[in-house]
């Protein structure tokens, strides 16, 4: 077949670029090796969005019920009910795909794809048979893998990733994870609630590593208190695979070494780029991800990528954004955006959220800024629903009041951090914040008076 546009890859880039340029009224294919929606929604946001709202719910029913008037006796659970959750929340996110493919006359082809010329991609189809199709431009956005431990390596069983995290049919009674950035702290989460005894290795100072010093922090101490174990600026040293589990050796700051034991150990220390077949020359950055111009075009002219593939962050949100930016580029006379601020969020409990800088890089840009907080346990609504754990913290800039990052930790932060990554993107000032009236009883008054904190103006602190 001969279309305007071919896709390779089918995850939050290339599914949303699909639709994207059949929209613009472009004859489309999207090649997909595993199923629509990619990782994200098969293997990583969405499933493990369904784990965790189990392991919430189950974590207030066996150690808050009382708190809320309730009686509970024997409760339990079906671990291979909560697993089949998950899974049946992917499939059915995952045909909704399949359904806006159809909508929108985006072509889907399910194999696996190979570009060894320009305008021109194979594919091996699930069957063994290979087709061919042509367009002048390609976009490539076959995202990433979870990388190994060098010494290590994946086993599927003692040894997992988060893939495998998900779909454990067994669970186990111990967990170490290496790596204390959003995934490894989600799954430490999860386990942790049903009762798994999880320990988390960071070589970083705090857990989230990336994320606001203070809002680390904070989760460190909720985390100890549901009973996980941190290990932070700790180094693994020595790892063995034994017949009923792991044993890791860590080496802390001082130089003291211990071992951990284990069932299961999952990797969480990063991702690595998922580059697709054939014999182009593409150009690589220093890490490993396709090197893209201004406008997501790589080297060689008409085959484009976005999405992890490209680099962190390595978010779905920004590789939908991107995948966008690079079809409209690609058929408009727009010119494409890269991107600049953008939310990141982990879905533990507390959650955490963030857009814009920390006060850390603040203060590394040697940008004069104010700093205005307020607690959840001054709300009322926090309190209403039983969470005072966390704040929100905004970083404004002194001179014109801007606000330059916005730092949460606490009850539905996730949902709460969308009002500042818009008040970031149209330059509002801490007087429009203060302007905006904010519901009450509701948890983002709590911007509505950190706002008015970092100027003294705090009615309710």
């Amino acid at each position: 077949m001969n279309y305007d546009l071919i896709v390779v890859g089918g995850g939050p880039a290339g599914y949303v670029g699909a639709i994207k340029a059949a929209q613009l009224g472009k004859k489309v294919a999207c090649i997909e090796k595993e199923r629509a929606g990619g990782t994200c929604l098969n293997w990583g946001c969405i499933p493990t969005k369904s784990l965790l709202r189990n392991a919430e719910l189950y974590h207030l029913m066996a150690h808050r019920a009382e708190e809320f008037g309730f009686k509970i006796e024997g409760l339990s659970y079906d671990w291979s009910k909560i697993i089949k959750r998950s899974r049946d929340v992917s499939d059915k996110n995952a045909a909704g795909i399949e359904f806006l493919f159809k909508k929108n006359k985006v072509d889907y082809i399910r194999g696996e794809a190979t570009v060894d010329k320009v305008g021109t991609v194979k594919v091996k189809l699930a069957d063994g048979k290979e087709e061919t199709h042509s367009a002048p431009k390609i976009l490539i956005s076959t995202g990433v893998v979870t990388r190994p431990l060098p010494g290590l390596p994946f086993n599927g069983t003692s040894v997992i990733g988060s893939r495998e995290a998900m779909v454990l049919e067994k669970q186990p009674k111990s967990m170490i994870v290496i790596g204390a950035g959003a995934i490894g702290i989600e799954f430490a989460y999860f386990y942790n609630a049903f009762g798994t005894k999880v320990t988390v290795v960071e070589m970083m100072p705090n857990i989230l590593p990336v994320e606001d010093t203070e809002v680390s922090q904070t989760l460190e101490k909720a985390f100890t208190k549901q009973g996980i174990k941190l290990l932070t600026s700790t180094k693994t040293t020595k790892t063995e695979v034994t017949p009923t589990g792991v044993k890791i050796t860590v080496q802390d700051a001082k130089g003291a070494e211990q071992v951990l034991e284990a069932d299961v150990c999952l990797v969480a220390i990063g991702v690595q780029a998922l580059l697709p077949g054939g014999n182009l020359k593409l150009e690589l950055t220093d890490r490993g991800y396709l090197k893209t111009n201004d406008r997501y075009e790589t080297n060689v002219p008409g085959v484009y990528a976005a999405g992890d593939i490209i680099g962190p962050p390595w978010l779905a949100h920004v590789a939908s954004y991107e995948a966008v930016q690079a079809v409209e580029g690609m058929f408009t006379k727009h010119q494409p955006k890269k991107v600049t601020v953008f939310p990141g969020c982990t879905y533990c409990h507390p959650q955490v959220a963030s857009v814009g800088l920390t006060e850390r890089a603040a203060k590394e840009k040697g940008i004069p800024f104010k700093v205005g907080k307020f607690p959840f346990m001054a709300s009322g609504k926090a309190r209403a629903i039983g969470e005072i754990d966390g704040f929100v913290k905004l970083i404004l800039g002194e001179k014109h009041g801007e606000v330059l990052g916005a730092h949460i930790i606490g009850p539905e932060a996730t949902e709460m951090i969308a009002e500042l990554g818009l008040a970031i993107t149209m330059e509002a000032t801490h007087e429009e914040l203060e302007a905006t009236i904010h519901a009450h009883p509701t948890l983002s008054e709590a911007v509505h008076e950190a706002v008015s904190q970092a100027y003294g103006a705090a009615i309710h602190i």
